[in-house]
């Protein structure tokens, strides 16, 4: 008996046509699976799709658009055992890169037939689902500043255009960091919690390599005291996400901990997997082995953290971590 999925389809997706793109995504997939296709719409988004699917007892759901379609869709699977298949179709297919899924349609239709299921963790921020990462500060004025439009002219290159923009108006915070076992107050002009992020999400490049699947949230620190230091922290922190290196700049840190709460002064912009959600404060907690994908094998090791030579740093550890047990 011939296997059955739902796909979702973002038509509004990328710069390529779409109508090309479901030829050929059907071409790959219906030898194998009986697709139960269904479009995104302004009305209804991915995640709504993806529930629907969910009720009509769906087996495998398949999302086929840029981030906002593949994060929406996996939000609906948090704490499921119905696995995801993901075809990239966006701008920067963050979401494939960070977990190795391919970004080309063919290669990612072939992943959905013959891949492997992977479970990895997802997280909570402020109570809304989180695949990717959480940014504030400069990340955040970025995607900010990379509108619609520009994506669709420039495609990846509106980030890169957007940052630059953002380098004339960088602007310090203090930012409170509290953990399980201590609260670490830091200045910096961009602070960001990620689950997962592939390479090119610089801001979130501080340890060496991300860990989709160790129950564990990766917290990256950018302390530049001018524009001159915030490009050579960008390009040290590609370095770093494209060798496996973890940073070593002194006006970069990193930590790991299960949850995170964050406060800043004055209060900064939050983008949450590429959507902006308001402001800071901002709780995340980390919801481990809640999502089943297909993917490719690969596995990354981690490290710990590094903090030493951010400016006005202080870390003061609490009191019932330094209790005796």
């Amino acid at each position: 008996m011939q296997r059955s999925a739902c796909l979702i389809f973002n038509p509004v997706a990328g710069q390529g046509n779409p109508d090309q793109d479901l030829t050929l995504i059907r071409r790959i997939l219906e030898p194998e699976l009986e697709l139960d296709i269904r479009f995104t719409s302004k009305e209804i988004g991915a995640e709504q799709l993806a529930q629907e699917a969910i009720e009509r007892g769906a087996p495998l759901i398949i999302a086929s658009g840029g981030d906002g379609t593949l994060s929406a869709a996996a939000n609906a699977l948090i704490g499921r055992d119905i696995p995801l298949g993901i075809i990239s179709r966006g701008t920067a297919n963050a979401f494939a890169g960070a977990l190795g899924i391919p970004d080309t349609i063919e290669a990612a239709c072939e992943t959905i037939v013959t891949g492997q299921i992977k479970t990895v963790d997802a997280a909570l921020c402020n109570g809304k689902p989180m695949v990717l990462l959480a940014g504030i500060g400069f990340e955040a004025e970025t995607v900010n500043k990379a509108n619609r439009e520009a994506k669709n002219r420039f495609g990846v290159l509106a980030y890169i255009i957007a940052g630059f923009r953002q380098l004339r108006e960088m602007k310090r915070f203090l930012a409170e960091i509290e953990t399980e076992d201590k609260t670490t107050t830091v200045t910096a002009i961009a602070v960001t919690v990620a689950n997962a992020a592939p390479p090119t999400s610089v801001l979130a490049q501080g340890p060496a390599g991300l860990v989709a699947d160790d129950g564990l949230l990766d917290l990256t620190i950018v302390a530049p005291m001018n524009k001159a230091g915030a490009i050579a922290a960008g390009y040290h922190l590609l370095k770093t996400a494209l060798s496996g290196n973890a940073a070593k700049r002194r006006d970069i840190g990193y930590m790991r901990a299960q949850r995170f709460k964050i406060v800043t002064e004055p209060p900064q912009k939050v983008v949450l997997d590429g959507e902006l959600i308001g402001n800071t404060p901002i709780e995340i907690e980390c919801v481990p082995g809640s999502l089943n994908i297909l993917v490719p094998a690969n596995a990354d090791e981690a490290l710990d953290e590094k903090l030493n030579g951010l400016p006005d740093l202080v870390v003061e550890l609490k009191d019932s971590f330094l209790a005796e047990p």
